[in-house]
């Protein structure tokens, strides 16, 4: 008898889930007697994954029912997802804003509205845009831990020396361009040395360029709107830098950085004098250049469009409990001690970003060593922040926008081609999305 095809695809993917399943199982700690054993398994590691294990040990510590094991996992995404299909999730995992949308898809999560309402946690305990990030579809998935956002860092030495104010940012793009201008220098060959501003340095957010102009990736609904006219205009933007200073003369300089975690880092070489980076910056700065002379601000708006001054990405590491958990109420009371005050304090200032919470204490902000926390903090307040969109395509859709980045930068092409292409390949991915995803709301009703 032979066996279709796709019969050996399922067996060979049930065995790799099998055997991560068991290898998972077999590094797990076993509980102390007599106590819950909870399995949480976070991203972090280095200085993030020690402030998140001391927040663990105080819950351990505070109670003798349950004892929570802290497991360090690369790769957590795929990883979680792989486990939860095998039967043997954690019973906690500390995933990315980002896969919230998908997660909820694939039905690997489970609502913890109950839950919050037992605990009294609601929306008013939260900046708004950290608790919507776990919400879909009415429901409540997710609750943050860590969050960030985004602004201006400059070098106020290289403004100086380009006869500039350091003390005054720019604040619109049209100010920053022109600032980026007289700081740019070249060495005597001809290529560059110093550049004022560089959209993919680092450029973790090429996706979003469009959005500094009022631009969305999706209308909300059913519809792909990445080559609107704002977003057209963003990466027209961006394009002119290509334009400006020479497509290749930028991939050349790009070349010779050096790592982000490093003296080399260019904004701590002091090779580039902006750049749009996280609250988690000045870490780095106080460990590779504490010297360096700089300073955060607002991004800049275009100067037309004063009602989008404010704008900023923001995103939130979160906790969420995966289906067929073992100790799912266990677990979140787990999650329950870590979104209060104290412990939501202890971890964030001990990974240097701000709290996700409505309130936080004079005490916290005294402590925090980043001299612009209130900045980072504000601005996650702003009428105008930007997110991921809630939609379960959205890595395919974000890795078809950084395609068309380099399109736009490198190759020169049209940004409203580009633009259009990539709406073209997504839209009917989005149809088939939100079609499977009302056939299976259907099934659950039935």
């Amino acid at each position: 008898m032979r066996l279709p095809p796709q019969f050996g695809f399922l067996a060979a993917t049930a065995v790799v889930l099998l055997t991560f399943a068991w290898s998972e199982e077999a590094v797990r700690p076993k509980a102390p007697d007599g106590k819950v054993h909870v399995t949480y398994w976070e991203k972090w590691t280095g200085i993030e994954f020690d402030a998140i294990k001391s927040v663990v040990d105080d819950f351990n510590n505070s109670q003798d029912r349950i004892h929570v094991d802290l497991l360090s996992v690369s790769g957590i995404h795929n990883k979680t997802l792989m486990a939860t299909a095998a039967g043997v999730p954690p019973d906690v995992a500390g995933l990315y804003s980002a896969n919230v949308a998908q997660y909820v898809y694939d039905d690997a999560i489970i609502p913890l509205d109950d839950y919050c309402k037992k605990a009294g946690i609601s929306a008013k305990d939260y900046i708004p845009v950290y608790w919507d990030m776990g919400v879909m579809d009415g429901h409540i998935y997710a609750l943050p831990t860590t969050p960030a956002t985004n602004a201006l860092h400059y070098n106020k030495a290289l403004f100086q020396r380009a006869g500039l104010d350091p003390n005054r940012p720019p604040q619109t793009i049209e100010e920053m361009d022109a600032d980026a201008k007289k700081i740019t220098s070249y060495d005597k060959d001809g290529r560059l040395k110093v550049m004022g501003f560089m959209h993919n340095e680092p450029g973790w957010w090429n996706w979003a360029w469009g959005e500094w102009f009022g631009g969305k990736m999706w209308n909300g609904k059913d519809t792909i709107t990445c080559d609107s006219p704002e977003n057209i205009r963003g990466f027209r933007w961006v394009q002119s830098y290509s334009k400006q200073f020479g497509a290749t003369n930028l991939t050349d300089f790009k070349s010779g950085f050096g790592k982000f975690d490093s003296p080399q880092n260019a904004f701590m070489a002091q090779k580039v004098a902006m750049e749009l980076q996280g609250v988690w910056m000045s870490n780095f700065i106080n460990t590779y250049n504490p010297q360096l002379q700089w300073g955060a601000a607002p991004f800049p708006y275009p100067a037309d469009r004063p009602d989008l001054k404010g704008s900023t990405i923001a995103e939130s590491d979160i906790l969420v409990i995966p289906r067929g958990a073992k100790h799912p109420d266990e677990a979140f009371e787990f999650i329950k001690y870590v979104q209060s005050q104290k412990a939501m304090e202890k971890l964030c200032l001990g990974q240097k970003k701000h709290s996700p919470l409505a309130k936080a204490s004079d005490q916290f902000y005294e402590a925090h060593p980043n001299p612009f926390i209130h900045l980072f903090t504000d601005i996650g307040k702003s009428p105008n922040v930007i997110t991921t969109p809630k939609i379960a395509i959205w890595p395919e859709y974000q890795a078809e926008l950084r395609d068309a980045f380099d399109q736009i930068t490198v190759e020169g092409i049209d940004p409203a081609v580009a633009l259009k292409r990539v709406k073209d390949r997504m839209q009917p991915q989005l149809d088939r999305y939100l079609e499977q995803k009302r056939l299976r709301a259907e099934a659950k009703r039935k």
